[in-house]
């Protein structure tokens, strides 16, 4: 059976550079989910979100549900997105599955939303699903609800703030011996 990491957690708090990480520290494939919407669909995941939240939805479930049903040799690194734990979908495709760990990145509310608004000041602007009148307000609600949901679904949490992708992978290495 081949064993399969799926990193969680908010917007922004490291799941690609970290999952990029562990998959050179195992050694593992590293897949990513927005980057298997984009392939599957022809649309970044910004663009599927502008759409409808449903149309994202639906391409975000078939893009894990793809990358679960993969084969190879070696363990498999997902970056899932930052919303999976509102996507009944994609949950559903993770239950009752004993070769999957689910690895929570802990990040503050406040971490999270500096590298948002450093991206989005980078030139992508604000996600879709924070445009709102306060911004930053709704990404609080978002992130304090989404943290208790994550803790639940995760075997593992990590806390991320103040560490490198690699030393965040090196600690996940360990919980996986």
């Amino acid at each position: 059976m081949r064993e399969i990491i799926v990193l969680t957690g908010p917007k922004h708090c490291g799941k690609s550079a970290v999952s990029r990480a562990l998959s050179d520290i195992l050694p593992a494939d590293c897949r990513d989910v927005d980057e298997e919407i984009e392939k599957r669909t022809g649309k970044s995941p910004r663009a599927l979100y502008t759409e409808g939240p449903d149309a994202f939805r639906t391409a975000e479930a078939a893009a894990l549900a793809a990358l679960l049903r993969e084969e190879g040799s070696f363990p498999i690194v997902i970056a899932a997105g930052g919303g999976l734990v509102d996507n009944p979908a994609a949950l559903s495709a993770l239950k009752d599955r004993p070769d999957v760990r689910i690895v929570y990145l802990e990040t503050s509310p406040a971490a999270a939303w500096e590298r948002i608004e450093r991206a989005a000041r980078d030139g992508g602007g604000l996600p879709p699903f924070l445009h709102s009148p306060d911004p930053e307000a709704t990404h609080r609600a978002l992130h304090t609800r989404r943290a208790a949901a994550y803790k639940a679904l995760a075997r593992h949490t990590i806390q991320c703030e103040q560490k490198s992708p690699h030393d965040i992978a090196l600690e996940i290495q360990r919980l996986l011996v």
